[in-house]
């Protein structure tokens, strides 16, 4: 089992930067998938970042060269900056953990690090909001 919290979350103009926190609880952290998610009222919730067990980044199209994540191994943390935020960033963002241990293409051929269906625990969320 593994319990996640978020932080971090708040409003910010246009351009800004918002950096989100993940704690995490439990067992096995160094071992799993880890992602950050968003979803927008009214719209399906979508990856934004992972980090699977090696340490390796995916990010989506739509954040790229805006958005860095990093995972503490040490610290149980997972960690989202977010730089040149736009409105369509604004959204409820999550933290989420997987349960396979490891997790990486290596053990995992079908891994896809942005999918929901790859998680299975989950934070609350932290609400971004961004205005012009």
């Amino acid at each position: 089992q593994v319990q996640l919290v978020e932080s971090g979350g708040g409003s910010v103009q246009a351009g800004g930067s918002l950096k989100l926190s993940c704690e995490a609880s439990g067992n096995s952290w160094s071992g799993r998938c880890v992602a950050w998610f968003r979803q927008a009222p009214g719209k399906e919730r979508e990856g934004v970042a992972a980090v699977d067990s090696t340490g390796r980044t995916t990010y989506a199209d739509s954040v790229k060269g805006r958005v860095t994540t990093s995972k503490d191994n040490a610290k149980n943390s997972l960690i989202l900056q977010m730089n040149r935020l736009n409105e369509e960033d604004t959204a409820m963002y999550y933290c989420a953990a997987g349960d396979w241990v490891p997790c990486h293409p290596g053990v995992r051929a079908t891994l896809r690090p942005l999918s929901v269906d790859e998680y299975a625990y989950w934070g609350q969320g932290t609400q971004v909001t961004v205005s012009s």
